[in-house]
């Protein structure tokens, strides 16, 4: 359980944990890769680690050196090798996902299941196009739900257009395509985040983007090298927040990664009236970094939607909390992704905000927050989802009295050292 009380003046100068989608992929494509590859930065978090565990039970040689640095020794697809256990990926739908893509080709039979909020999110949007690549995936509900067995073998490109916009559903695919038999395209809908993209050219993997899909060929080989992972904005989210509604605060977080794909929420926010100073410093491995600081602003209430929100998805709970400190309501739209998250983000950020006197509404696709709002410190529940725990704790820190946030061991999948940090500031 975490008890959050009304702060003043979070100031500080800080880092935080290195970024979750890069840390997955960075292990995953230094798996498949020829020769050593070194990981500073990695994110040592629950869902990270279980990526790790799953390409050891393939017989690949992944060793830590500390808690952020790892060195992933590669050989190649065909070093990959038929597991003797299941691949248990805990909560990480990035690691099921990415890691069927790459089963998909493999000459061997893996069965993949996770823990129960896996087990209700649909893999079908993964599955369905992997057969059409040939292929063999069987599961619950026609393959749709996890425990899923696969049976690799030869593929063949397709072109694939996607009804949702996911860098999930992509990645899988062209992890599958780089084994397989001509050229691999994904299009979406709207542009997902493309670390999988920047991390295979930095890998030496040729990758065509345009402005409508994503294009790979079969056949091309990864090369080992050293990746940087930035700080994960995603994390960082929860504390440029907190330093936007607390008064008194002024916080500079440094060596964070300022993707384009990710940098939605500064966008929003900086549209809501938050004072934000970016400044990128240099790029890693293809991917931009900066240092972001944040003072104490008044908000203002706004409408999101559209193409925005595939690129801030994850931040949507904190942003909710942001709204009901803002001036006039905000509205989130597009955003029924979010019901098949690790909770039903939705309803468990309008259920939580509510308890703390937030006036939340709940729509199909999103939320209506009316602002600003009194709120008064409570019981909160995390859900079993890191994103609603810290969510909650960040609203903690503008209600009156106490907050308690209990099931909080769901932080520990992505930013093991909230709580700590947070008190620090």
């Amino acid at each position: 359980m975490l008890q959050i009380h009304e702060r003043r003046d979070l100031r500080g100068e800080i880092r935080v944990p290195g970024d979750k989608s890069i840390s997955h992929r960075a292990v995953m494509l230094g798996a498949v890769a020829e020769g050593t590859s070194r990981v500073e930065g990695f994110l040592p978090g629950a869902d990270c680690l279980g990526t790790i565990e799953c390409f050891r039970r393939m017989g690949v040689k992944i060793h830590r050196d500390g808690s952020e640095t790892l060195t992933v020794e590669g050989q190649g697809w065909e070093g990959l090798r038929e597991p003797e256990t299941v691949l248990d990926v805990g909560n990480s739908g990035t690691t099921i996902r990415l890691m069927l893509g790459v089963l998909a080709g493999r000459p061997f039979h893996a069965t993949v299941l996770g823990d129960e909020s896996i087990g209700r999110r649909p893999m079908n949007r993964v599955v369905e196009p992997l057969r059409l690549m040939g292929a063999r995936v069987d599961g619950r509900s026609k393959g749709s739900f996890t425990p899923l067995s696969v049976r690799g073998g030869q593929l063949t490109g397709i072109t694939y257009r996607s009804q949702v916009a996911s860098a999930q559903v992509k990645s899988s695919l062209l992890l599958a395509g780089l084994q397989g038999e001509g050229v691999t395209r994904v299009e979406e809908p709207a542009l997902s985040r493309d670390h999988t993209e920047r991390m295979l050219r930095a890998f030496g993997v040729k990758v065509d983007c345009d402005s409508q899909g994503v294009s790979v060929s079969g056949g091309q080989v990864l090369r080992a090298r050293e990746i940087r992972v930035p700080g994960d904005i995603s994390s960082a989210a929860f504390l440029i927040v907190a330093a936007l509604i607390v008064p008194g605060s002024r916080l500079m977080i440094r060596d964070v990664g300022l993707n384009p794909t990710r940098t939605g929420i500064l966008d929003v926010l900086q549209k809501m009236g938050g004072e934000l100073e970016i400044i990128q410093t240099g790029e890693w491995n293809g991917e931009p970094v900066g240092d972001v600081t944040v003072s104490h602003s008044s908000l203002t209430g706004v409408e999101i939607g559209g193409d925005t929100i595939p690129r801030l998805i994850d931040e949507i709970p904190v942003l909710a909390v942001a709204a009901t400190q803002a001036a006039g309501n905000t509205v989130i739209r597009d955003a029924a992704e979010l019901k098949v998250k690790e909770s039903d983000r939705i309803a468990a950020t309008a259920q939580e905000l509510r308890k703390l006197g937030g006036r939340v509404e709940e729509t199909d696709d999103g939320l209506v927050i009316e602002g600003k709002t009194p709120l008064t410190g409570g019981p909160c529940d995390s859900h079993g989802d890191h994103r609603i725990g810290m969510a909650m704790a960040v609203a903690g820190l503008v209600a009156a009295g106490r907050t308690t946030v209990t099931r909080v061991e769901a932080i520990d999948v992505s930013f093991p050292e909230f709580a700590s940090l947070l008190e620090g500031l």
